[in-house]
């Protein structure tokens, strides 16, 4: 079998054939190609930098001795959405006890159930119950007008109204015994109108039937899963940037995409001294600038109030 040749290779008879390649000379609109191609990708990658921005912050607490201290080595989230906001999404997506079922169930008067269920809390003891009493609720309600009757009726020091009625009287003379009975009343809702401190301490009177401390502590073993899910939402679906503050208490987040934002601490407390801090602080980054944040005790996080 014979190799067909073809001018200007060689055949070694072995089915390999070499070829003398000429060399091809580079087109001239290639070398002006080139420098345009460099430039087109440059003009890319610069406005894409621009189009992000930075955020520089500070974080210190101040406790009650009134010397500012930086918050060392704690990491800060920045999250595309407010962390209470998805502590509340959190709470949604967990089942939650129905108050105003746990209400009916409960071995009370008709009217504290709904006074109860009015206020949307169980809890019948402490400052912020005796803040929510009115002159109307404490005469309407039977637990709570008996329960101010006897903080008050044996104090000395004050001229407390006493019934000019007895018991007997309701069998013997109705009449008298409804009349002498409303002006009672009557006498005992302008002494607590007269004397809105008399309200104080009466709380005690209603320690025996007070449901707050069950209810407190059935909706506290939900807590757990909330936190649990909130947390993972806030590192996962919400997370924009993590940093961890250096010695001076400072960190930064580069690259980040012109937007709103938060940044905090998420469940984790910053303490110095009796200072014990979270934050959750609104951030608005935009295009090739740099947002500086001083946090601080002043915009620190509410504190998360207990279920009532």
């Amino acid at each position: 079998m014979e190799i067909a040749r073809t001018k200007g290779c060689r055949s070694d008879g072995h089915f390999v054939t070499m070829c003398r390649m000429k060399p091809r000379r580079i087109r001239p609109f290639a070398l002006f190609a080139l420098p345009i191609l460099v430039l087109a990708i440059v003009s890319i990658a610069l406005p894409a930098r621009a189009q992000t921005g930075s955020v520089e912050f500070v974080a210190r607490a101040t406790p009650s001795s009134g010397i500012a201290e930086p918050i060392r080595g704690l990491p800060f989230y920045l999250l595309s959405k407010s962390y209470v906001d998805i502590r509340k999404e959190a709470e949604a997506s967990q089942p939650k006890p129905d108050l105003d079922a746990y209400v009916d169930k409960l071995d009370v008067s008709t009217q504290l159930k709904a006074w109860m269920k009015k206020n949307k809390t169980l809890s019948i003891s402490g400052e912020e119950f005796i803040k929510l009493l009115t002159v109307s609720d404490i005469m309407n309600v039977p637990e709570f007008f008996k329960a101010y009757v006897e903080r008050n009726a044996g104090d000395q020091s004050i001229k407390f109204p006493q019934p000019k009625y007895t018991p007997r009287d309701m069998q013997k003379n109705p009449d008298r015994y409804e009349k002498l009975h409303q002006e009672y009343l009557d006498a005992v809702r302008k002494f607590v109108t007269a004397n809105p401190d008399s309200t104080s301490g009466m709380d005690l009177n209603l320690d025996s039937i007070d449901p707050g401390p069950a209810w407190r502590s059935l909706v506290a073993k939900r807590d757990p899963a909330v936190k649990s899910r909130a947390l993972e939402l806030a590192q996962t679906r919400y997370l924009v940037a993590k940093t961890e503050t250096d010695l001076d208490g400072r960190g930064a987040l580069r690259g980040v995409v012109p937007g709103s934002y938060w940044l905090g601490t998420l469940e984790i407390y910053a303490t110095i001294g009796d200072a014990r801090l979270q934050w959750d602080a609104p951030v608005r980054v935009s295009a090739g600038k740099t947002a500086y944040v001083e946090l601080t005790n002043s915009n620190a996080a509410e504190p998360r109030s207990s279920a009532h």
